[in-house]
This record gives C-alpha cells, structure tokens and sequence, in this order.
C-alpha cells in the first residue's frame, strides 16, 4: 500500500502532535515529583531545625535543674560540722553553667558551633550566689611582674557591711586561657579572702581556649596596629562572657576593672542614685568618664548590649560600641559631667604655654597627650618600653620656673611613670650648658648624649621641682623611659610654670 503526498503530510504531523503530548505529559509528571520531594525536604528541614531548637531547650532546663541540685548539695556540705578543707574546697569549685541568652550567637561566633561548652566557664569559685541587688565584673589579664586585683579587691571590700556583703557579688572574670596562671590568681583570691569566697561574695571564672575565635587574620582599622586590633578583639569578647555569666544573678551590674580604687560609701551612693532616676527608662548610667570603667546597667538589659557587641566585636573599640548602642536606642543621650562619679579626681587642669606635643608612646583610645596638656582629660597609654619619650616643644622659647607632672590617678592608681626622666633642651648655650658639655654634668643637671638637660625624676608616679635661672630659655621639656613598664602609663596632671 502506498501512500499519497496528503496523506504523508497528515501523518507526520499526527506523529509529532502525540510525541509533544506524550513528552509534555512526561515533563510534568517528572516536574510534579520534584516539587513534591522539594516540598518534604523543606518540611523535613523544619522538623529538624524544630528539633534542635528543642534539643537544646530541654538541655537548658536540665543545667538549671543541676545547678539547683549543686547548691542544694553545696548548703548541705556547708552545714555539716568537721568537715576538711579539702571537701569545703571541692564545694566551692561546683561548676555553674553559663545562661545561654543569645539565640543568635553562632551567626556572629559560628566556630562555637562545634564548640557548645565553650560558651560556660571552667573555673568558678564561689557558691553559685544569685538574687543579688548589684554584681560587680572584674576582668583581669596577666600583666607581667605587677598586679593590682588584690588591692582592687580590698578597696571594694573596705568598710562595706555585712548586709551589703549579703547582697552584691564580685565575680573576677581571669580573661587567660593558661590553667597554671589562672589557678595562681585563684589561689591568691581564696588565700586573701577566704571569707568572702566561702560566703558566695566573690567568684573566679576563666574562658575555655576554644571560646576564642582565630585572631590571626583581623582586619586593621582606625590606624591601629595588628597586636592593638587583636587586644581591642579579644577585650570585646571577654567584656561579652563576662556580662552574660554575671546576668542572671542580680538586679545591677556594675563594670570594673582590675587596678581601681573604690570610694567610701560607693554601694550606698551608687544604689541611691540609680534609684533616684525619675524614670526606669535608662540603659547605663556612667560613674566614671574613662573607657568602659564604672558604668552600670540592669541585667535585664545585659542580653541585648552584649548581642549588639558580638554583631560588631572585630570592627570598634567596646566604648564606641557603647556609644553606637546608645545613639540606636536613646537616640540622643545625656552625659551630665556634674554627675560623673569623682571625675573631678581623674584629672586636674592647668593653663600651659603653647607647644607642640610628641609621643612615642601607644595611646589607648581617644585619652590623647594634646587633650592631657590642655587640660581637657588625662593621657593614657599602653606600657612604656625603655627609650619611649613624651616630648613638650614650646612654639618659643620661655624661662620656665618649674614643672609638675603626676602619673597615675584615683580610678588607675597603678599606671605609673617609673624609671622616668625630666629633661630640657636650653634654646641657647648658656655657661650652664657649655659647662656640662664640657664635664659631662653640673651643680645639679647631668647632660644626655643628645645635649638635654636632667632636671628631675619620677618618685612614686609624681616628678614636680623648680629649674634654675641659669638654664635661660628653654625650647622643649621631655619625659625620657629608661626601662619597660609592666604596666600602662597615664599622665592625670601636666603643669609647665612659666614666668
């Protein structure tokens, strides 16, 4: 049989029509099998993340319900008679877990993810105190040969009553992640006081290394150094544990630092004007003007501030943060310097003669040498080495009569100027200086290498004397380092005297 052109034609078309058809028919069958298993996977995606979620729900019922088992254990120890001091000991280290607030904390610390216990203390000494009015956070680091965290401590703890010991908690937040050194500052603690760590006034916590992100690869910003970008890194996420450890147990928490020196009465007057506020419409409320020291915040408020520090922990200063935080929720906040806590003790103003200023110093922060010399706050630096300099170069020559300079000051008592010289370059050659380059020293000035005069030193922070007449004119006074510092330094008072 054979068939017509037509009917050739015809065929061919009814041909591909029904492979189109079956084709399509085909394509959306496999289509609707893809969307129904992309469909279950999303579900069983749900299902899981909603899992987890309550995984880790329970997880945090079951801490509290150990915790409370703890100190249940530990009142019992306590009130049984004739036990060692080994046992009381062993009591006083019962691990507390750390509150977990931040739902978001792996979006900003992600390594954590493979890392959960890091997010809880492994040391804690203390009793596990909650239901406190005010916490006091202490972080310290390991500072070389010099600490002040056990004067720190006595300060905090002179003439404060036994009431007030009752309600507030001291917890020493040891920002090391070395067992032996944190064990040394425990130790310390529990020899210096005993009592208090016993009662539950005082805790001692350190980090696990792995709560730590790698720091290797920060990015530099604001002009710092990479050794100062990875200090400011790792400051914000130690001030980060702390404020979270300490939140859930009391109404205030109060930051401090390891090298202060606490006023008499500061419990009651600290208690009262927070109470005296007219509105509960406040977030911090400032009694110190330096850094992030003595600032106090209510705990409710802690989960918040220490997210937003964690959104931003590798890019600002913890202050600035601090700041950024109040524009966002404040919008326009008050700082009302009648009413920062002894501020005027931090630094005293003196009119100077105009100069040029110079350091080789690291300056911390905005506390600049420009701002220290026209009296508007102190100079604060991080530790001297031998050979750094600060260096006053007057726009014209003056006869100076005398100098006073004090380092350190009522809040950093510590931050001291040690092995430190006062010297001046004579704008001329006078017969004093022809004398001392001739014998190498005077009467009462011995001559450095570079043609400076010694005029004075720095005895227990302060070097303050008159220069004599005969030095005429001078062009520039310099503070010279001979040796390194284990500690920061901090100019509170600069006074050039001049006829």
């Amino acid at each position: 049989m054979r068939l017509k052109p037509g009917s050739s034609v015809t065929f061919l078309c009814l041909s591909a029509a029904f492979s189109f058809v079956c084709f399509t028919a085909w394509s959306r069958s496999r289509g609707s099998g893809l969307d129904m298993y992309q469909s279950q996977f999303l579900e069983l995606h749900q299902r899981l993340l909603y899992a987890e979620k309550e995984n880790k729900k329970r997880s945090r019922e079951l801490s509290i319900v150990l915790d409370a088992i703890k100190r249940v254990v530990a009142e019992r120890l306590n009130s049984t008679a004739n036990h060692t001091d080994a046992m009381k000991w062993k009591v006083l280290n019962l691990t507390s877990k750390l509150p977990l607030h931040l739902t978001n904390i792996h979006y900003y610390l992600p390594h954590l993810r493979e890392h959960e216990n890091s997010l809880y203390p492994n040391v804690v000494i203390g009793q596990g105190r909650t239901g406190v009015s005010l916490v006091m956070g202490i972080p310290t680091v390991k500072r070389g040969k010099q600490s002040y965290l056990l004067g720190t401590l006595n300060s905090l703890f002179y003439e404060m009553t036994a009431e007030q010991k009752n309600d507030c908690v001291v917890v020493i937040f040891v920002a090391e992640v070395n067992a032996e050194y944190v064990n040394s500052i425990a130790e310390s603690v529990k020899t210096s006081f005993p009592n208090e760590v016993q009662s539950g006034v005082i805790e001692v916590i350190s980090p696990l290394a792995s709560y730590y992100p790698d720091l290797s690869n920060l990015k530099e910003t604001f002009g710092d150094s990479k050794e100062r970008v990875r200090w400011r890194t790792k400051q914000n996420l130690d001030y980060s544990f702390l404020m979270l450890y300490a939140q859930p147990k009391g109404t205030f928490y109060l930051q401090l630092e390891d090298d202060i020196v606490a006023k008499p009465q500061y419990i009651e007057k600290i208690k009262n004007f927070a109470l005296e506020q007219p509105s509960d419409e406040w977030m911090i409320l400032e009694f110190s003007q330096l850094g992030f020291i003595g600032k106090l915040f209510r705990t409710k408020d802690l989960p918040l501030i220490v997210e937003f520090f964690l959104m931003f922990y590798k890019d600002k200063p913890i202050d600035w943060l601090l700041d950024h935080i109040l524009w966002v929720k404040v919008c326009n906040p008050e700082k009302n310097p009648d009413k920062d806590f002894g501020k005027n003790m931090l630094h005293k103003a003196h009119v100077n003669p105009p100069a040029k200023v110079t350091t080789s110093l690291r300056i911390f922060q905005q506390y600049t040498l420009e701002k220290a010399y026209e009296g508007m706050d102190c100079f604060w630096a991080f530790s001297p080495t031998a050979g750094d300099y600060i260096l006053f170069t007057f726009l014209q020559p003056l006869k100076v009569d005398g100098y006073l300079f004090r380092s350190g000051n009522m809040e950093h008592p510590g931050d001291k100027l040690f092995n430190t010289t006062i010297e001046v370059w004579p704008a001329a050659e006078t017969e004093l200086l022809k004398d001392a380059v001739g014998h190498g020293d005077t009467v009462n000035y011995q001559t450095t290498k570079d043609g400076y005069l010694k005029i004075g030193t720095f005895d227990n922070g302060i070097a303050e004397g008159i220069i004599s007449p005969s030095v005429g004119k001078i062009q520039a006074i310099r503070l010279s380092i001979h040796s390194d510092s284990p500690v920061w330094a901090l100019l509170s008072e600069i006074l050039i005297k001049t006829s």
